[in-house]
């Protein structure tokens, strides 16, 4: 296996990536804690995870 395997380095190592998951997670925590606060968790979960979605799928485009 050669070091390039090892490390799960690609060859594109040079770009530096942002991370859009943390959007979607934290967006989803706190859609339910503020859906919980209003009475709908279901809903501010929900809403919380489109929201995260719509960011990261917009970090993801921008960074292609």
């Amino acid at each position: 296996m050669s070091d390039n395997q090892a490390s799960g380095a690609s060859g594109e190592s040079s770009q530096n990536r942002n991370a859009g998951g943390v959007f979607i997670a934290v967006g989803t925590v706190v859609g339910a804690v503020i859906g919980a606060l209003l009475g709908q968790p279901s809903i501010g979960f929900l809403a919380g995870l489109a929201l995260g979605s719509i960011l990261a799928l917009f970090i993801w485009l921008k960074e292609r």
